[in-house]
């Protein structure tokens, strides 16, 4: 059996333990989930932002979300996430002695991102003016020194959510929810292939089938060695 057959076997079988309402409130999620818009953290020390942040991404329909821990590990907040966590891909950087930015940033390029620093100074992008053209990472930076110099200079670009008051920088997880609210409140009306591709919403289906049913591991486990 290959790995698609298993796959749809596998969520065939766990299907007769989730109710109706669950399944369909669970494809209405898949079909607005997407890995075209993504972001990354950079050294968040406080487990309250650091889960505001998840906890804002899942809401709006993200996929991944990028964690670099160069001088900061990533740590969270249960009250704070909402459970928000499981249902996300979440791709810590964190070697150590390693510059887990340059890491990160290498793995995104490499899967077509362009990469978007965000930064107060108003000589980068306002954030509802950013390009869509094609898949978009956000960075964003810790709560006392911002987005790193590293980050800066190998962005594609800067980007800032333009402000008239005097204060000059918001809270990382209001700046989250403006960026995300924004881009992917314009990306929903663009004809743009921001949505999963079939396979991966198969899989996801099936990962989130495992989710919401108890002792999923030890039923997988007790229907493969039915099949065998």
């Amino acid at each position: 059996m290959n790995a698609e057959e298993q796959t749809r076997q596998l969520t065939a079988y766990f299907s007769q333990f989730i109710t109706d309402h669950k399944k369909e409130f669970i494809e209405r999620v898949l079909n607005y989930r997407t890995r075209y818009i993504t972001v990354v953290l950079e050294d968040i020390y406080q487990s309250q932002n650091a889960s505001a942040v998840v906890r804002t991404c899942e809401c709006m329909g993200l996929q991944n979300i990028h964690i670099i821990e160069t001088n900061s590990q990533w740590s969270t907040n249960k009250q704070v996430l909402k459970g928000s966590n499981k249902w996300l891909d979440i791709i810590r950087y964190r070697q150590k002695d390693a510059n887990n930015a340059a890491e990160c940033f290498h793995a995104l390029k490499a899967q077509g991102y362009r990469i978007a620093a965000t930064d107060p100074s108003p000589d980068g992008v306002a954030i509802g003016e950013i390009p869509l053209d094609q898949p978009l990472a956000i960075v964003m930076g810790n709560e006392r020194h911002g987005t790193s110099p590293f980050a800066l200079d190998n962005a594609d670009l800067k980007v800032h959510i333009p402000m008239v008051g005097f204060t000059e920088s918001l809270n990382i997880s209001v700046s989250a929810a403006i960026c995300m609210n924004s881009i992917v409140s314009r990306l929903h009306q663009t004809d743009l292939p921001w949505n999963l591709k079939q396979e991966e919403k198969d899989h996801l289906r099936l990962e989130w089938y495992k989710k919401v049913v108890r002792r999923s591991e030890l039923l997988e486990r007790e229907y493969l060695r039915s099949i065998q």
